[in-house]
Protein backbone atom coordinates (compact mmCIF):
# COMPACT_ATOMS: atom_id res chain seq x y z
CA UNK A 1 0.00 0.00 0.00
CA UNK A 2 1.09 3.75 -0.01
CA UNK A 3 2.54 4.91 2.78
CA UNK A 4 3.29 7.84 4.81
CA UNK A 5 6.09 9.98 5.03
CA UNK A 6 7.12 9.87 8.74
CA UNK A 7 10.46 10.14 10.18
CA UNK A 8 10.70 7.81 12.26
CA UNK A 9 12.97 4.62 13.17
CA UNK A 10 10.73 2.40 11.32
CA UNK A 11 10.75 4.78 8.18
CA UNK A 12 14.15 4.46 8.08
CA UNK A 13 14.59 1.05 7.85
CA UNK A 14 11.81 0.44 5.66
CA UNK A 15 13.48 2.57 3.60
CA UNK A 16 16.92 1.23 4.00
CA UNK A 17 15.49 -2.21 3.00
CA UNK A 18 13.96 -0.97 0.33
CA UNK A 19 10.06 -1.52 0.63
CA UNK A 20 9.03 1.99 0.52
CA UNK A 21 9.27 2.83 -3.08
CA UNK A 22 7.42 5.87 -5.06
CA UNK A 23 5.44 4.81 -8.17
CA UNK A 24 3.14 6.17 -10.49
CA UNK A 25 1.24 5.87 -13.39
CA UNK A 26 -0.07 6.08 -17.04
CA UNK A 27 -3.28 8.35 -16.89
CA UNK A 28 -6.05 9.57 -19.26
CA UNK A 29 -4.79 10.42 -22.61
CA UNK A 30 -3.58 14.36 -22.16
CA UNK A 31 -2.72 15.97 -25.09
CA UNK A 32 1.05 17.01 -26.59
CA UNK A 33 4.08 16.74 -24.79
CA UNK A 34 5.78 13.07 -24.31
CA UNK A 35 9.05 12.78 -22.40
CA UNK A 36 12.16 13.40 -24.84
CA UNK A 37 10.48 15.68 -26.60
CA UNK A 38 10.21 19.34 -26.29
CA UNK A 39 7.36 20.24 -28.65
CA UNK A 40 5.54 23.61 -28.10
CA UNK A 41 3.04 23.40 -25.00
CA UNK A 42 -0.60 22.17 -25.22
CA UNK A 43 -2.84 25.24 -24.48
CA UNK A 44 -4.55 25.87 -21.60
CA UNK A 45 -7.38 23.42 -21.05
CA UNK A 46 -10.61 25.19 -21.74
CA UNK A 47 -14.35 24.61 -22.76
CA UNK A 48 -15.46 21.03 -22.49
CA UNK A 49 -12.08 19.59 -20.98
CA UNK A 50 -12.48 22.16 -17.93
CA UNK A 51 -16.32 21.78 -17.53
CA UNK A 52 -15.48 18.15 -17.18
CA UNK A 53 -12.72 18.57 -14.64
CA UNK A 54 -14.95 20.68 -13.15
CA UNK A 55 -17.85 18.47 -12.64
CA UNK A 56 -15.35 15.82 -11.63
CA UNK A 57 -13.98 17.80 -8.38
CA UNK A 58 -14.96 16.44 -5.39
CA UNK A 59 -17.28 18.34 -2.31
CA UNK A 60 -15.08 20.13 -0.31
CA UNK A 61 -14.26 19.93 3.13
CA UNK A 62 -11.48 21.96 5.09
CA UNK A 63 -8.51 24.43 2.94
CA UNK A 64 -5.35 23.78 2.86
CA UNK A 65 -1.90 26.21 2.61
CA UNK A 66 -2.95 29.39 4.75
CA UNK A 67 -2.77 29.84 8.36
CA UNK A 68 -3.88 28.03 10.74
CA UNK A 69 -4.30 25.05 8.51
CA UNK A 70 -2.10 21.52 8.84
CA UNK A 71 0.82 22.51 6.89
CA UNK A 72 1.85 26.13 5.77
CA UNK A 73 2.46 26.42 2.18
CA UNK A 74 3.02 28.91 -0.77
CA UNK A 75 -0.38 28.17 -1.84
CA UNK A 76 -4.07 27.55 -0.69
CA UNK A 77 -6.47 25.12 -2.05
CA UNK A 78 -9.58 22.97 -0.99
CA UNK A 79 -9.33 19.31 0.24
CA UNK A 80 -11.91 16.89 -0.49
CA UNK A 81 -14.49 15.60 2.74
CA UNK A 82 -12.67 13.24 5.27
CA UNK A 83 -9.34 13.80 3.35
CA UNK A 84 -7.21 14.42 5.87
CA UNK A 85 -3.84 16.75 5.76
CA UNK A 86 -0.45 16.95 7.98
CA UNK A 87 2.87 18.23 7.42
CA UNK A 88 5.89 16.48 6.71
CA UNK A 89 8.03 16.14 10.22
CA UNK A 90 11.46 17.73 9.26
CA UNK A 91 11.34 17.25 5.79
CA UNK A 92 15.51 18.82 5.00
CA UNK A 93 16.82 16.51 7.63
CA UNK A 94 19.66 15.35 5.04
CA UNK A 95 19.24 11.57 6.83
CA UNK A 96 15.99 10.98 4.78
CA UNK A 97 16.71 13.32 1.94
CA UNK A 98 16.36 9.78 -0.09
CA UNK A 99 12.65 9.68 0.72
CA UNK A 100 11.83 13.76 1.16
CA UNK A 101 13.25 14.82 -1.72
CA UNK A 102 12.35 14.21 -5.77
CA UNK A 103 14.52 16.32 -8.04
CA UNK A 104 14.38 19.78 -7.17
CA UNK A 105 11.62 19.26 -4.72
CA UNK A 106 10.61 18.59 -1.21
CA UNK A 107 7.95 17.57 0.29
CA UNK A 108 6.25 19.13 2.89
CA UNK A 109 2.25 17.59 3.38
CA UNK A 110 0.40 15.02 2.62
CA UNK A 111 -3.01 14.38 2.72
CA UNK A 112 -4.37 10.92 3.68
CA UNK A 113 -7.56 9.64 1.46
CA UNK A 114 -8.11 6.94 4.44
CA UNK A 115 -10.67 8.26 5.91
CA UNK A 116 -12.51 8.97 2.72
CA UNK A 117 -12.39 5.25 1.98
CA UNK A 118 -9.81 5.23 -0.35
CA UNK A 119 -6.15 4.16 -0.14
CA UNK A 120 -3.45 6.84 -1.60
CA UNK A 121 -2.70 10.60 -0.25
CA UNK A 122 -2.30 13.83 -2.08
CA UNK A 123 1.00 15.04 -1.48
CA UNK A 124 2.71 18.42 -1.94
CA UNK A 125 5.88 19.19 -2.39
CA UNK A 126 7.83 23.01 -3.04
CA UNK A 127 10.89 23.93 -4.89
CA UNK A 128 12.85 27.14 -5.43
CA UNK A 129 11.59 29.93 -7.53
CA UNK A 130 11.35 29.95 -11.35
CA UNK A 131 8.96 28.06 -14.28
CA UNK A 132 6.64 25.57 -13.41
CA UNK A 133 7.27 23.61 -15.70
CA UNK A 134 11.07 23.28 -15.21
CA UNK A 135 10.60 22.01 -11.80
CA UNK A 136 7.59 19.58 -13.00
CA UNK A 137 10.46 18.01 -15.31
CA UNK A 138 12.90 18.03 -12.94
CA UNK A 139 10.89 15.87 -10.37
CA UNK A 140 9.93 14.11 -12.80
CA UNK A 141 13.29 13.15 -14.26
CA UNK A 142 13.83 11.36 -10.64
CA UNK A 143 10.61 9.65 -10.89
CA UNK A 144 13.54 6.79 -13.28
CA UNK A 145 10.87 4.20 -13.42
CA UNK A 146 8.09 6.20 -15.05
CA UNK A 147 6.58 5.43 -18.39
CA UNK A 148 4.37 7.08 -20.85
CA UNK A 149 5.04 10.41 -19.20
CA UNK A 150 3.19 13.40 -21.00
CA UNK A 151 2.98 17.26 -20.20
CA UNK A 152 0.59 19.69 -20.55
CA UNK A 153 -0.34 23.54 -19.85
CA UNK A 154 -3.46 24.02 -17.90
CA UNK A 155 -4.75 26.30 -15.15
CA UNK A 156 -4.96 25.02 -11.57
CA UNK A 157 -7.81 28.23 -10.27
CA UNK A 158 -6.43 31.00 -11.85
CA UNK A 159 -2.46 30.47 -11.94
CA UNK A 160 -0.62 29.07 -14.99
CA UNK A 161 0.20 25.53 -14.05
CA UNK A 162 2.19 22.52 -16.18
CA UNK A 163 0.52 19.18 -15.46
CA UNK A 164 1.71 16.20 -15.64
CA UNK A 165 0.50 12.48 -15.77
CA UNK A 166 2.69 8.94 -16.72
CA UNK A 167 2.70 5.25 -15.10
CA UNK A 168 5.05 3.83 -13.17
CA UNK A 169 5.62 0.00 -11.93
CA UNK A 170 4.00 -1.26 -9.29
CA UNK A 171 6.08 -3.24 -7.07
CA UNK A 172 3.43 -3.98 -4.30
CA UNK A 173 0.07 -4.71 -7.06
CA UNK A 174 2.42 -6.10 -9.92
CA UNK A 175 1.11 -3.95 -12.94
CA UNK A 176 1.91 -0.39 -13.47
CA UNK A 177 -0.19 1.98 -12.42
CA UNK A 178 -1.15 5.75 -12.63
CA UNK A 179 -0.31 8.76 -11.13
CA UNK A 180 -0.24 12.31 -12.14
CA UNK A 181 0.97 15.77 -10.34
CA UNK A 182 0.57 19.64 -11.38
CA UNK A 183 2.86 22.60 -10.51
CA UNK A 184 2.48 25.93 -10.27
CA UNK A 185 5.13 28.66 -10.15
CA UNK A 186 4.21 31.25 -7.31
CA UNK A 187 6.50 34.08 -5.67
CA UNK A 188 7.22 32.28 -2.60
CA UNK A 189 8.57 29.43 -4.60
CA UNK A 190 6.98 26.70 -7.34
CA UNK A 191 4.62 24.12 -5.74
CA UNK A 192 3.59 20.58 -6.72
CA UNK A 193 0.60 18.35 -5.79
CA UNK A 194 1.20 14.78 -6.48
CA UNK A 195 -1.51 11.76 -6.59
CA UNK A 196 -0.59 8.42 -6.32
CA UNK A 197 -2.52 5.88 -5.16
CA UNK A 198 -2.01 2.03 -4.36
CA UNK A 199 -3.50 1.01 -7.82
CA UNK A 200 -4.50 2.60 -10.77
CA UNK A 201 -7.93 1.59 -9.46
CA UNK A 202 -7.69 3.69 -6.26
CA UNK A 203 -5.86 6.25 -8.33
CA UNK A 204 -8.59 7.04 -10.83
CA UNK A 205 -11.28 6.95 -7.60
CA UNK A 206 -9.06 9.78 -6.02
CA UNK A 207 -8.92 11.80 -8.95
CA UNK A 208 -12.29 14.03 -7.78
CA UNK A 209 -10.16 15.02 -5.35
CA UNK A 210 -7.43 16.21 -6.83
CA UNK A 211 -9.13 18.35 -9.59
CA UNK A 212 -11.09 20.24 -6.24
CA UNK A 213 -7.74 21.03 -5.19
CA UNK A 214 -6.63 21.61 -8.92
CA UNK A 215 -9.54 24.21 -9.40
CA UNK A 216 -9.25 25.69 -6.15
CA UNK A 217 -5.96 26.50 -6.28
CA UNK A 218 -4.43 30.11 -4.73
CA UNK A 219 -1.17 31.70 -4.32
CA UNK A 220 -0.71 32.99 -1.26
Amino acid sequence: MEHPIRITATTAALLVSGVLTAGCAAPEPLPEVTQGARPTAAPATTGPQASKDAKAAAPSGASLGGPGTACALPVSFALAEKWKAEAVEDPENPEFAALTRQGPATVRCEVDAKPAGHIGYLRVWTAGKGPARAALEGFMKAEEKATAVTYRETKAGALPATEVTYTVANELMGDPKDERAFAVATPRGTVIVHLGGLDTAEHRAMLPAYELAKSTAKAL
